[in-house]
């Protein structure tokens, strides 16, 4: 009987173990944050552990140099820098707590051991139908027979 209550013993002390790493990892992976700037250094975007914009700096001769068009994109551009630098962070606060076969990256992404193409998007209904053959102006019936 004392062999069996070690046993319950150790295994609650490992799961204490793991308990307290995942809220460890919980906390790390709650407090990521990454900024990118755009080539200029003239924008910042700023996000957090799941690449949510949190903050967007923008100097003001950013706009004397970028049209609007350009200023979008340069802002779209320097979050996304940001936001593959968090999930970048991420998977390395992660790693730690996976095991060794997995990805941490695709973990978070959601993709796990999917391929590219099993989780591409449908085509749009419209780009569907353009490539099927259409017979909407065909006409089925012969000119003169009944």
């Amino acid at each position: 009987m004392t062999e069996h209550r070690a046993q319950v013993d150790e295994l609650l002390a490992d799961y204490r173990r793991s308990r307290d790493q995942l809220a460890s990892v919980q906390r790390e992976l709650a407090s990521v944050t990454a900024s990118a700037r755009d080539a200029a250094g003239l924008i910042t975007a700023t996000v957090g552990p799941r690449g949510t914009l949190t903050s967007l700096a923008i100097a003001e001769d950013a706009y004397r140099r970028y049209r609007p068009a350009e200023l979008a994109e340069q802002i779209v551009r320097a979050t996304g820098d940001a936001t593959a630098r968090a999930l970048a962070r991420a998977a390395e606060v992660l790693a730690p707590a996976l095991p060794s076969e997995t990805d941490p990256q695709a973990l978070l992404l959601g993709t796990g051991d999917l391929e590219a193409g099993e989780i591409a998007p449908d085509k749009p209904p419209a780009e569907r139908a353009a490539e099927e053959e259409s017979y909407e102006d065909q006409n089925w019936i012969q000119e003169g027979t009944r």
